[in-house]
């Protein structure tokens, strides 16, 4: 027989969420249309730039 296992996708759902509020942040910071690119660029990578500062503290 085969075993049902169950899997959540609840960590999609937070980097979802924390896209579109990067985005909303860098973007409504961004003096220009090329630094809203570059605020949306940021938001697709907003992870890094959390776990870098949470290991500079940490060392």
């Amino acid at each position: 027989m085969k075993e049902n296992v169950q899997k959540n996708a609840s960590g999609g759902a937070v980097y979802g969420l924390g896209f579109i509020g990067a985005a909303i942040f860098f973007i409504s910071h961004a003096t220009g249309f090329w630094m809203g690119v570059l605020g949306f660029l940021k938001a697709i990578v907003w992870p890094v730039f959390l776990v870098y500062e949470a290991f500079k503290h940490l060392m």
